[in-house]
């Protein structure tokens, strides 16, 4: 295979993982998502984010979707807010709908991505955040690293911390995934970020 089409795989790899993170934190799966995760074959021995994902695959295993839509809506919903809050405003200004937010909103914006009309969440929810980095990698402009280092780097993993830390299995192991998958992505992209001059709006 030549080494554009292994930088095509791996670009399209990419945006797959974050849209499946995305689909995930927004929704509990599906029976037919939650067996292809329960289906997936990996060596738990090649390396941290292998493991995380043979981790998952047992946690679907031993999960239902009935109970894990119940565990969805307690730990990232809720009637006013779940045990965790997958918002970019909350973790980085305390506050939801504040200053990354707005600064977020400027950059979609200039990137020309706009909120999908089916959902109500703000554009600052991780997931919103996961969906915006897929389109950025197919794109392929390069965009994707600024965007990811001004607005899932400082915050994300510490709200996907707080979801591994939950009593669910299966949304534990799904935080432990998002946790290994972004650590991949900030040593892949921090330095084509740091080489590009322009930079996007720090909340």
């Amino acid at each position: 295979m030549s080494d554009d089409a292994n930088r095509d795989e791996t670009r399209a790899l990419r945006a797959d993982i974050h849209r499946l993170l995305a689909r995930l934190l927004r929704e509990a799966p599906n029976r037919d998502l939650l067996d292809w995760l329960a289906g997936l074959e990996v060596d738990a021995t090649d390396g941290e984010l292998a493991a995380r994902w043979a981790a998952l695959a047992a946690a679907a295993r031993e999960a239902e979707p009935e109970g894990l839509a119940r565990a969805h809506f307690r730990h990232l919903v809720g009637v006013v807010q779940g045990e965790v809050t997958p918002y970019a405003s909350w973790y980085r200004n305390g506050e939801l709908m504040d200053e990354a937010l707005l600064a977020l909103r400027r950059d979609l914006r200039a990137l020309g991505i706009a909120r999908s009309e089916q959902t109500r969440d703000p554009e600052d929810h991780l997931a919103a955040l996961c969906e915006a980095m897929a389109l950025l990698i197919e794109a392929g402009s390069g965009d994707e690293a600024r965007f990811f280092m001004a607005h899932l780097a400082p915050w994300a993993t510490e709200c996907l911390a707080d979801l591994a830390r939950v009593e669910t299995p299966f949304y534990a192991r799904l935080g432990e995934l998002g946790i290994a998958f972004l650590t991949h992505e900030r040593r892949h992209l921090e330095d084509a970020a740091a080489r590009d001059p322009v930079r996007l709006v720090e909340p």
